[in-house]
């Protein structure tokens, strides 16, 4: 009996043989979004049942930096002590940007506008922010500090559009992965609310009435399958698809070229795969988060990207994760950070990268390399001549990580997918309303049914512009704004 639903094919509530469970709200995933959305439904009288199928509540969240991307109203108390003005209108056209073509307006208006008081209010939930300041360049913080440069923002073209400004902002956990700490506090705000968890359990799929609406849904606890009723509605928080490889082939192609899934191992597409079988409409499923980390120490960040034909092709000061994207794109899958003997390093998470060149001149690290004669030669001349004067006409890599690559020996560090893993997950997801309402081909929501975090294509939906803290900070405010909106219903 238990194989005979399937995430895909809703079942009819005419075919629920009886209720085993009735709750105002289940909630599907006990990660960022799960929590949060379940806080603030508790918070405004609803009941709620939340259903994760790992063994704890955390999911991928538990494993990231713990960073949330905030900023805006002048700026976090975090912002403003560490000598940092940033505006909502900054804040906004930052995001705007990393939204990438398909950005969501009212969205990023929302989010813009309540990025400082959700802040305040992950605060009033028990999160720990230290409320120091990190500078530099830093995948995470490897200390307790709280405030990072997390993306793009000093970086061209998005210093064009929007004032820079710091707006990661890790929970207190000394060392990287934060985001247990972060996990652990909300999660067990949740609880201490009155929230109901169902660990170890696999929601198959929905229930829907004969209208259309979202009513219920079935899960296997226990071993067994169980039908809750949901009198508000459900809210999915599922997580995204990076571990369904056939989605992955199906969807984002691309994704496939990135060895390692950035995941606690079920975003397995399930809740959209629910949202789609009962109609939802599912957008930018193309895209995705990838890195490649060449940095800390971020020395290497004044070295310079080449592909096989000796060019350069992105300002190497930009967010690891866009870097990465051009990184992927190169021709024949190659390319290679140069580097002289005065900023040699070797990247902190791989330190055995593989050094696929060395010379004592340029001349020699492009014959090791196979290039074409001359190209390498001519990259680094003009890439010297401009940076000793401070800039990068071709590129518009910042003054403060310009130097003339001129001590050797020289190195060439491989970035080619066979030599450096790419990590990836998914971006795209089910269509929603800023309140978490789902909603269909035609534009219309869908009755009872809301979605969020990966699940749902939030702010975050263009890999090339994604900064670090945007998923958490997507998933954390509206998952809120889900459980709110389904609680009132």
């Amino acid at each position: 009996m238990q194989n005979q639903y399937s995430p895909s094919r809703p079942c009819r509530a005419a075919d629920v043989p009886q209720w085993d469970e009735e709750t105002d709200i289940a909630v599907v995933g006990f990660g960022a979004a799960g929590s949060c959305a379940a806080i603030e439904a508790r918070q405004a009288g609803a009941r709620v049942t939340i259903f994760e199928v790992a063994a704890a509540a955390g999911g991928s969240a538990a494993l990231s930096g713990g960073e949330v991307y905030v900023g805006g109203s002048g700026g976090t108390s975090v912002q403003r002590a560490a000598g940092f003005e940033d505006t909502t209108e900054d804040l906004y056209n930052y995001l705007m940007m990393a939204g990438g073509p398909g950005a969501d307006a009212a969205r990023t208006t929302l989010y813009a506008a309540q990025a400082e008081p959700h802040f305040r209010w992950l605060q009033e939930q028990g999160v720990p922010f230290k409320g120091t300041y990190l500078p530099g360049k830093w995948l995470e913080p490897l200390t307790d500090d709280t405030l990072v440069w997390s993306g793009s923002e000093q970086a061209w073209p998005f210093s064009e559009s929007a004032r820079p400004a710091p707006r990661g902002h890790a929970a207190q956990l000394d060392g990287w992965g934060a985001g247990k700490m972060l996990m652990a506090r909300l999660s067990a705000r949740a609880l201490a609310l009155g929230a109901v968890a169902h660990v170890s359990s696999r929601v198959l799929t929905l229930v829907v009435d004969d209208a259309g609406a979202i009513v219920g849904l079935v899960a296997r606890v226990d071993g067994a399958p169980r039908f809750v009723r949901a009198l508000r509605g459900v809210i999915l928080c599922a997580g995204g698809f990076i571990v369904n490889r056939d989605m992955v082939a199906q969807y984002a192609p691309a994704a496939l070229g990135c060895q390692q899934v950035v995941s606690a191992g079920n975003d397995d597409g399930s809740g959209i795969r629910m949202g789609i079988g009962v109609g939802a409409a599912a957008i930018h499923m193309d895209q995705f988060f990838a890195t490649l980390p060449f940095f800390p120490p971020e020395s290497l960040v004044k070295g310079i990207f080449v592909n096989e034909r000796g060019s350069r092709f992105i300002n190497e000061d930009a967010y690891h994760g866009r870097v990465a994207h051009y990184v992927l794109r190169q021709p024949g899958g190659r390319a290679w950070l140069l580097v002289d003997e005065g900023i040699f390093a070797r990247p902190m998470i791989h330190p055995d990268i593989t050094v696929a060149a060395v010379g004592d001149s340029v001349e020699e690290l492009e014959q090791e390399l196979g290039l074409p004669a001359g190209a390498l030669v001519h990259t680094v001349e003009e890439f010297n001549r401009h940076a000793a004067a401070g800039q990068d006409p071709a590129f518009h890599k910042a003054a403060a990580w310009l130097r003339p690559l001129a001590r050797g020996p020289f190195a060439a560090l491989s970035y080619c997918p066979a030599d450096m893993p790419a990590h990836a997950f998914t971006l795209g997801g089910l269509a929603t309303t800023p309140d978490g309402q789902v909603l269909d081909g035609g534009g219309a929501p869908i009755a009872g049914l809301y979605a969020a975090g990966r699940t749902a294509c939030g702010l975050p939906r263009w890999g090339e512009g994604y900064s670090s803290g945007m998923s958490l900070g997507d998933s954390t405010f509206f998952g809120r704004m889900a459980g709110l909106h389904a609680a009132r219903r």
